[in-house]
């Protein structure tokens, strides 16, 4: 197959047939082997029987519901496992991502070698309160991963099939994926100026929890991304360093009382200072041998409830 669609939706309902029927024209005219793969995050409205609907009139059209709301990166994770294209393509339900994008997207893929393509909404028909934390978050992920792109959060990507199936995406990390390819050795990252067309359907799902989400993740993806699979290499040398500056001050302490006959050790606050640092050491070092065991090893972190399945 050549390219899958993986669309994670939620309360959707109106923009789905439209959406469906544009990748349907817009795939057939370039000549592409298709599936789409809908996953319904738990949706209120109607969204489920729209899916159901769609996919028994075209077998093509694939769709998993969720039990409850798991969130966007719980959708793509799952989806990623169910796709069978070479190219794998994303994009959100609203309409707000053009599907006539899709055929650039897969030659970038398949003829120019991209591991990852991103979509940059050059152009957004967004307001303000989004476009200004998008911003922050775009440049600072930029700094810190050293990955020239415009716009991390554009649902719009598309990927070579062995990217999204050696990758994990968990959490609120959707808006990481191109600085977790790169972690996963795919380093051929690029940019394509895509369209961005104002919502047709329905109302925006942005809210003030997403930005106190993304400055979270923005922490988290820097913790990630330094020590994530090797957290022994921070808190092993911040309790190693610790220890040495309390033992260095005990040894300091030790030559003074009974070399010189200064003071007696527990007279001094120093000497509490110097206890306080090898305790606190010390257990910093064994946090870090702890973490260090369970890096990774949670067998329920990629758990999710399907409650139904259509096609696959």
């Amino acid at each position: 197959m050549d390219v899958s669609i993986v669309v994670p939706l939620f309360n959707e309902e109106e923009s789905l047939p439209e959406l469906t029927a544009w990748i349907e024209k817009v795939v057939t005219k370039a000549g592409l082997s298709w599936e789409v793969v809908l996953i319904d995050d738990g949706s209120r409205d109607s969204s489920w029987e729209v899916v159901e609907k769609l996919s028994a009139e075209n077998p093509a059209i694939k769709g998993i519901r969720f039990r409850r709301n798991y969130g966007k990166s719980a959708a793509l994770n799952v989806g990623f496992g169910l796709t069978k294209g070479d190219v794998v393509i994303t994009m959100d339900a609203d309409l707000q991502d053009s599907p006539d994008e899709i055929p650039e997207l897969y030659k970038m893929i398949k003829e120019e070698g991209y591991d990852l393509v991103s979509g940059w909404k050059k152009k957004r028909h967004d307001p303000i309160g989004k476009t200004i934390p998008s911003k922050f978050f775009n440049y600072t992920t930029r700094k810190l991963s050293g990955i020239k792109l415009h716009d991390f959060n554009c649902g719009l990507k598309a990927y070579k099939s062995d990217v999204v199936k050696n990758i994990e995406v968990y959490g609120e990390m959707h808006r990481y994926i191109p600085v977790i390819a790169k972690w996963a050795g795919f380093n051929k990252i690029g940019e394509k100026v895509v369209r961005h067309r104002e919502r047709q359907y329905g109302v925006s799902k942005f809210g003030m929890e997403r930005i106190i989400k993304g400055y979270l993740d923005l922490l988290s993806i820097t913790f990630i991304s330094k020590f994530g699979k090797r957290p022994m290499h921070l808190f092993g040398a911040m309790g190693t360093l610790l220890f040495l500056i309390g033992f260095a001050i005990g040894i300091y302490l030790a030559i003074a009382k009974y070399f010189f006959m200064v003071y007696k050790m527990t007279d001094r606050p120093l000497f509490y200072f110097g206890l306080l640092a090898m305790i606190l050491g010390t257990q910093l070092f064994l946090t870090g041998f702890l973490a260090e065991m369970l890096s990774r090893s949670s067998p329920d972190r990629n758990v999710y409830h399907v409650e139904k399945e259509i096609g696959v």
